[in-house]
């Protein structure tokens, strides 16, 4: 059972020698670590389309929610690197922000295509939100991941950003996005994935136009869902949205702080905020509760065509904003590497 501790920021920071050799960094080994798995709650599609068409309405003046078949989503504006999402679909979370948070412990590297084999997933889509492979360009990152595998050959669709220049002050830094090659499949840290076989399938199908309520487009369907199904039905979902056309707000990590991060306020003072346009595929997963794995309950980044990209917190221009999502029932939530000790900062 995990145990969420408040922060107390009293640490003796010690320095592994694999650290300073970043780009060998070893991936975490998935035979010795915690791997569980629990089933999740999977009620008709059509009657989760119905519990979001009558619920969304609260946030959004237009609302459309049906089940529908996934257009190709290879093709622009998606970009996903399989053309669906569903088949076998389950959620998987690596990891969690108590290895970014109070301080960073850079040996928690994992490997997609290894995690895929290790769970004897051939094919397999990854798809969602997590730290980049601060190895591969030697400073942390933001991870949109989109990993594809075929008869164990990778096709690479993972983009990650990073604050430009290094070491900008907040306030007067850039950010830039770039696309992994297909020899990089490690991610970092935490993430939040739908891991499914990317086949084209039935799926529920959200648009949503002007914003009239304070949640986020991912907040309303999770709560929406969470008030209809309550504490013991857990519904997870996996999948992408694409905001077409508004604004919204998002977050780029720095380089990890030298500096304990204890509280919410901290890592809103370390991260750096930009607002972002249309445009801008979004993949991440939800889920309406716990299922007492120490889960992440929403979590999603995004990534465009001219180079906006970082984790959606939520919509600058209420007014204007047009989501269009496609998201898959998953069956089971896999958590991989649970921290020991937890807490509930940066979990936003």
């Amino acid at each position: 059972m995990h145990s969420h501790t408040l922060l107390t920021c009293v640490f003796v920071v010690a320095v592994n020698a694999a650290t300073l050799n970043a780009p060998s960094m070893t991936s975490v080994d998935y035979t010795k670590v915690p791997i569980k798995e629990k089933p999740l709650f999977q009620p008709p599609l059509q009657e989760i389309a119905d519990v979001l068409s009558a619920g969304l309405t609260s946030t959004f003046e237009t609302v459309s929610v049906s089940v529908a078949d996934t257009p190709d989503l290879t093709q622009s504006p998606y970009n996903l690197i399989t053309p669906g999402l569903t088949g076998n679909a389950k959620l998987v979370e690596i990891g969690g922000p108590p290895y970014l948070l109070p301080l960073v412990q850079r040996n928690k590297v994992y490997d997609l295509a290894a995690l895929a084999r290790h769970l004897n997933s051939d094919p397999a889509l990854l798809a969602g939100a997590g730290a980049g492979p601060w190895p591969h360009i030697g400073v942390n990152c933001e991870g949109i991941i989109n990993l594809s595998i075929r008869n164990g050959s990778v096709e690479q669709g993972t983009r990650i950003v990073s604050i430009e220049p290094v070491g900008a002050a907040k306030g007067k830094s850039g950010y830039l996005q770039r696309r992994l090659p297909n020899t990089e499949t490690r991610t970092a840290l935490l993430g939040n994935y739908l891991l499914s076989e990317g086949k084209p399938g039935k799926v529920i199908k959200v648009v949503a136009k002007k914003r009239i309520g304070p949640s986020n487009f991912i907040t309303a369907i999770r709560e929406t869902l969470k008030n209809h199904y309550g504490d013991d039905k857990i519904v997870g979902l996996g999948g992408m949205f694409m905001l077409r056309s508004g604004k919204v707000k998002f977050h780029v990590m720095p380089d990890f702080s030298s500096s304990a991060l204890c509280t919410d306020a901290d890592v809103d003072n370390w991260l750096h905020f930009f607002e972002m346009r249309a445009p801008i595929t979004h993949v991440g997963t939800l889920v309406t509760g716990d299922h007492g794995l120490d889960l992440r309950v929403q979590h999603f980044h995004g990534f465009s065509e001219h180079g906006d990209g970082g984790h959606y917190h939520y919509d600058t221009t209420p007014d204007d904003v047009h989501y269009e999502g496609y998201f898959t029932l998953a069956s089971s939530i896999i958590r991989v590497d649970a921290p020991e000790e937890t807490h509930a900062v940066g979990r936003d």
